[in-house]
C-alpha cells in the first residue's frame, strides 16, 4: 500500500515538473517582448525637435540690430532736408518804380549811327498820379561792360505826353555824353516824374542791365568815283 502512495507521489512530482517548462517559454516571450518595447520609447524623443525650436529666437534677435540700423538713417535724413528748403529760397531784386505804373523799352540794343539799324529806342512811361504829373523825364548815361565805370548823366530828356498818363521818347546816341569813349556799353535809364511846380513826385530805380549801344561795323560800298570824259578836238 505504501508502494502505491510512493508511485503516486512520484507521477505527481513528474507531472509538476512537465508543467514547469511550459512557464518558462512564456517568460521568455514576455522578458523578449519588453526589450521590443524599450526602443520604441527610446526612439520616440524628440530631443531634436527641440533643438529646432530653439532656434528661431536666435533669428529674430540677429533681426533686431538690422532695425536698429534703419532708425539710425532717419535722424541723417532729418537733418539733410532743411538744407534744401533754405538754399531756393534767395529773393529776387526788383526794381522799385515809385510814381509810376509800367515802364518800357522798344528794343534791347541799338547802334550809334544810322547806317545800322536799329539807330533809336522808344522808351514809354505811365505814371501812376495822371492829375498832379505835369512832366516826366528821362535820364540816360553809360556803364562799360568791363570794367563797369559809368559816365556823366545826360541832360533832363523831357518825354512826350501821348495821353492816359503815358510819357514817350525815342532816345538816339548823340543825345548821351561820353559817345566817342564808351564802345558797346550798357545804357542806363532811369525815370523821374513831377507836379507843375515841377517838385519831384516820382522815381524809379536805375535801369542798369538792359539796353546795349553798339558800334556800326557793317562795310558800307564804296561809291566808284565818275569816269572822266574824254574830250577829243
Amino acid at each position: 500500500m505504501k508502494k502505491n502512495y510512493i508511485i503516486l507521489f512520484c507521477a505527481m512530482l513528474l507531472s509538476s515538473c512537465s508543467s514547469i517548462p511550459a512557464l518558462n517559454p512564456t517568460a521568455t516571450r514576455e522578458a523578449t517582448s519588453t526589450p521590443t518595447d524599450v526602443p520604441t520609447a527610446s526612439a520616440t524623443p524628440i530631443t531634436p525637435t527641440l533643438t529646432f525650436t530653439a532656434t528661431p529666437p536666435l533669428v529674430g534677435q540677429q533681426k533686431t540690430p538690422t532695425a536698429s540700423q534703419t532708425l539710425d538713417f532717419t535722424p541723417t535724413q532729418s537733418t539733410v532736408t532743411p538744407l534744401f528748403l533754405i538754399t531756393p529760397n534767395t529773393p529776387t531784386p526788383t526794381v522799385e518804380m515809385k510814381g509810376f505804373i509800367a515802364v518800357n523799352i522798344s528794343e534791347k540794343e541799338f547802334y550809334k549811327t544810322t547806317e545800322c539799324q536799329p539807330a533809336s529806342v522808344k522808351f514809354t512811361a505811365q505814371v501812376a498820379d495822371i492829375g498832379n504829373t505835369a512832366f516826366v523825364l528821362l535820364f540816360v548815361r553809360f556803364k562799360s561792360k568791363q570794367t563797369g565805370a559809368t559816365s556823366e548823366w545826360a541832360d533832363s530828356i523831357a518825354m512826350q505826353p501821348i495821353g492816359a498818363g503815358t510819357y514817350v521818347h525815342d532816345l538816339v546816341a548823340t543825345e548821351m555824353k561820353g559817345l566817342e569813349i564808351f564802345i558797346n556799353a550798357w545804357v542806363q535809364y532811369q525815370f523821374v516824374a513831377t507836379n507843375s511846380d515841377s517838385r519831384e513826385i516820382g522815381r524809379t530805380d536805375i535801369f542798369s542791365e538792359k539796353l546795349t549801344l553798339l558800334e556800326c561795323v557793317g562795310t558800307l560800298t564804296p561809291t566808284p568815283p565818275p569816269t572822266p570824259t574824254v574830250l577829243r578836238p
